[in-house]
Formats: structure tokens, sequence, C-alpha cells
């Protein structure tokens, strides 16, 4: 998380892991020239603080998460700070944090020289979906009602756009309170509504029907997708985590937006935001009753592992475990521990998985043939945070829900299980709440190659738009390896070109001698090429900076 300097402060958030026993993500203020810590925000509160009711009493002795682990925002000329927070641990189950859990998913407004809270509004309740606040709040000027409005608007990974007056913190537009699908989960306490802004209008789509689809597949597989969506529950938006069949949400956990997914125009109050549409699908097994690996060798016992935390993502045959078996076993258990790129690791403690388990799993990787003929061992899928049934559960409980982050329903070509756009470029007019256009973000190279180019990219989520006074908005989509300049007013692609890596971040604008320029940042992962993904050169990697005509 990066750290902003104001005046003699720099202030930073924090990075911490999503388990059930990983801390509270505090903010804090440090003095430039001493080290000395100024001020400490207190994001889960503690007894006598605003908020406190909102948890199980002294749930901040036991209760990670909610942390800036982004960026934030800063009105240096009022010296006020906007914090979008993160979910609370643990994200999918909250049995022992019910409650609404205050400051979690919530754009908190701080004053910088003190850390005081001037005002905040919490945007999901109880969180059980992964849906950080992440995206950088936007700080504009916009005219509304006739008069000459400070604004800060935040996007969210639930495809919802809030905007407020940044120094009251009243809405620009009324906030609703809807009542929202309840969970059966036992012990869960779901939150029973959720804000929805009545304006502006949601970048990412709020509901599947059978009809929305992947139509790029073929008949057996089409059918097989319809067949999880049946099954699965789904009732849009806010729909909560299950135990007993497949949640399917939307947006996913990954957005909506994300990190750099935004950018804003501060003089003509345009606001320009990166949507993903892809759902992911999970199922919470309970600590103890659904991780097993069954009898038979250590590549079966390994192949139900595989089955529980890693087809979801990686695919239930073996081409999944191709790209891994070249690796060294003492880097494979780094990877799958810690993760790497895209991939969430599992954790380093024995409630994750144990080590036993993770040779096994290991066993399959190396050689899957030998695993084969061994079906699944549980129905659940596993993921960061899992347990292991060998460990005891600390603080006396009884009972712990776990599941698989991250986990994007895909179809087995290789793209996601929904009908397109996957990604686009949505503009917002934020004068009067409403969408002036929308694009689709890129392509995907194994439609474009058939012609079919208004897809979107599949997962933009590390690349951003920067937009100048010149009326451009630069971007890289990381998929096409392809970087392109639009025209603000109208989504127009001015200009292209394809580069020999992937493109990641946001694009850096800058100006030497009355020349302004534009830098990328392109980098090469250990993905593999296939149908939504080309694979750059590892030797293409580096800073590309182009000059604007004069």
């Amino acid at each position: 998380m990066p750290g902003h300097v104001f005046e003699n402060l720099i202030i930073v958030g924090s990075d911490v892991n999503e388990g059930y026993e990983d801390p509270p993500g505090y903010l804090r203020a440090y003095d430039v020239i001493t080290g000395k810590n100024v001020w400490t925000f207190r994001t889960v509160p503690h007894p006598g603080e605003f908020g406190y009711d909102t948890w199980p009493p002294d749930a901040w002795k036991y209760t990670g998460g909610t942390n800036t682990w982004s960026s934030f925002s800063i009105d240096e000329e009022r010296g006020i700070g906007y914090f979008p927070l993160g979910s609370a641990t643990y994200d999918m189950y909250g049995a022992r944090r019910k409650g609404a859990n205050l400051f979690a998913n919530s754009l908190v407004a701080l004053d910088l020289r003190t850390g005081k809270r001037l005002w905040h509004y919490q945007l999901i309740h109880h969180d059980l979906w992964d849906y950080d606040l992440c995206n950088e709040p936007k700080l504009l000027t916009v005219n509304h009602n006739g008069k000459k409005v400070d604004i800060v608007a935040t996007g969210t990974k639930s495809g919802l756009l809030f905007v407020f007056n940044r120094v009251t913190g009243e809405p620009l537009w009324p906030i609703e309170e809807r009542p929202v699908p309840k969970s059966d989960v036992p012990g869960e306490e779901s939150y029973p509504t959720q804000p929805f802004p009545t304006k502006p209008p949601p970048y990412s789509r709020q509901l599947l029907t059978v009809n929305d689809l992947n139509p790029y597949v073929d008949a057996a597989e089409a059918e097989r997708l319809r067949k999880i969506f049946q099954a699965a529950r789904h009732e849009g938006v806010y729909t909560p985590p299950t135990h007993d069949r497949d949640q399917i949400q939307l947006p996913g956990e990954y957005g909506g937006t994300n990190w750099a997914g935004s950018a804003g125009d501060p003089q003509t109050g345009m606001m320009y935001v990166r949507a993903e549409n892809i759902a992911t699908i999970h199922r919470l097994f309970e600590r103890g009753r659904q991780r097993g690996v069954g009898g038979g060798t250590p590549e079966q016992q390994g192949r139900g592992l595989w089955a529980q935390m890693c087809e979801s993502c990686h695919g239930v045959d073996e081409t999944g475990v191709k790209s891994l078996k070249e690796r060294l076993p003492a880097a494979l258990r780094t990877i799958i521990r810690g993760g790497i790129g895209l991939m969430p690791g599992v954790g380093f403690s024995d409630l994750a998985i144990s080590e036993q388990n993770l040779t096994r799993l290991l066993a399959y990787i190396a050689n899957p043939a030998a695993g084969a003929g061994q079906p699944p061992a549980a129905a659940g899928r596993g993921g960061r945070g899992g347990p292991d049934p060998s460990a005891p559960l600390p603080n006396g409980e009884t009972r712990r829900f776990f599941g698989q982050f991250g986990s994007m329903w895909m179809a087995n070509n290789g793209l996601p299980a929904i009908a397109p756009p996957w990604s686009e470029l949505v503009a917002y007019d934020l004068n009067q709440g409403t969408i002036k256009w929308r694009i689709p973000l890129g392509t995907v190279p194994g439609l474009a190659a058939k012609g079919i180019k208004n897809t979107g990219t599949f997962r933009p989520t590390r690349n951003g738009p920067v937009v100048t006074a010149g009326g451009l908005i630069f971007m890289g989509t990381e998929a096409d390896r392809t970087i392109r300049a639009y025209d603000k007013d109208n989504g127009k692609t001015l200009w292209e070109r394809e580069m020999e890596s992937n493109p990641q971040s946001i694009p850096a604008v800058y100006e030497v001698g009355g020349r302004q320029y534009v830098a990328f940042f392109l980098t090469s992962n250990r993905a593999t090429d296939n149908m939504a993904y080309r694979r750059g050169k590892p030797e293409a990697q580096g800073y590309y900076v182009f000059a604007l005509p004069k």
C-alpha cells in the first residue's frame, strides 16, 4: 500500500491478510523527520469509540482486515484524507462478527493533521463477498442544482458508484437501503439491507439469467454451464455465499472495479471507470467436515485436494498442472502457500493446509496420471484461509466455514462462463449522475482472430486509465498486449498499438520542455498463450515512452 506525504506527515494504510487470525489494518501518520507516530485511526473500534456497537463486544481483539490496502486521496487545501477500507475477516463467513461492522467497507474522511474522523459512509454492511473498497476516491468539482460542489466519488467491487459532498459527507443523490437475499449458512446473520445509490446507474451487471451465459462455447459446454447455473444460488448482487450448493456471485470479488480502476477530470466533472463483468463461483465448507483426502496413493489423495482447492481456476483435467510440473517442489510449496500473480496463496499455517496434505498435492501435480480414477473427496472448494481438519480451532470456537477466493466461473475453452462484454470503459457525467458513453475495453485474442472484437478483454484488473486536459484517455490492456488512446468525449479509439509484452498498471503522463509524454509499463508473467491471453516476451519487458504530437 503506497503512503502519501502531507505537510510533515507520511500517512499509510496497511496490507494484512484475510484469514481468521489476521490483524486489523489501522491507519497511521508518522512525522517524516522523527518517525514518531503522530496519530492512529482504529478501523475496528475499541470500547468507547464510535462504531464499537456495530460489532460483538471486544471484536477488535480477534477480528482483522478493515484496511486501506490500495491508495487514498487527499484534499490538500482542506487537509482531508479520503480512505477506502476493506472487508472484515473472515470475508465469506461472519458468524463471529455479527452487526454492520464499522468501519469495514466504508469511505472514511479524516482530518490529516489529527486523525479525527470527520465523516464516513459504509457502502457494504457486514460484507460476505470480499467487496473491499479499493478504488482510489476521485476528487472532482461538479455543477449540482445550479451550484459548484466539491465532491468525492468512489467505485466499488459491487459495480456501484457512490458520490458525496466531500466536505459534509452528504450523498449528492439519495442512497436507498434495499432488502437483499438472506444467508442460509448455519450461524450466519447476514445484513438485511444494503445501500444502493439512486444515481448514477451501475457500471457492472447486477443480475444474471440463463440467457446471459457464454454463447462462444459448443453445445455440450453450453448445457453444462446451464445446469450449473440452474442448480446454483444466484439472486443478483449480494447473493450470500452458500454451503450446500454453489453460489454464483456477480460482480465477482475482482469487481466491479478494483484498484487503479478509474480516472477523474476535476474540471469537467467526468469520471471514467474500468468496469469488469466476471462472475465467481463459491461453496463454503465447514472446517473438519468437507476437506478430506480419501484413500489410495498419495497421487490419488492429492487429486482430491486438487479438486477442492485448485480445479475451479486451473481446470478439471491435466492441462491445469502442465506448467506447474516444470517447477521444483520447493518452489511449488512457496507458490501454493504464498500465491503468485493472480493466484492467491492458501496460507502458511496448518489451519490452511498441513505439510502432509501439501506433499500429497505436490505428488499429484508431479504425476497427474497416477491420480486418475479417484473422484474428488469433497464437494467444497478450498482456498485462501481454508483449513486442514487436523488442526484445532482457537478461542474455543466450534464452527468455521471457509471458501475459495477468486474462483472465477469459467467455461472449458478458457473464457468466462457468462456472455460478454467482460470489461468496459464507462464514462460518467457526475454533473448529471448519468452515463455518457460506454465501450468494450480491449479484445480477447482468440475471438478477435475470428472477427469477434466487441467482447472487452478478460480481467484488466491490473490496468487503469489516465485522463489528460488535452481530451485523451490512455490505457493498456494486458491480455491482448495493446495500448490505446481514446477520445474522452465519446470513447472513440484514436490510436492503438500492439506491444510485444503485456501492459500493466496506470500510464504516467508528464511534460518536459513543453512536450507531453505518456509512459507505459510492460511485463511478462508466467501465463501461457490461450484463447483469452497472449503472453508477452520476457525480453520486451520495460518502460515504453511515447511523445504526443506538438
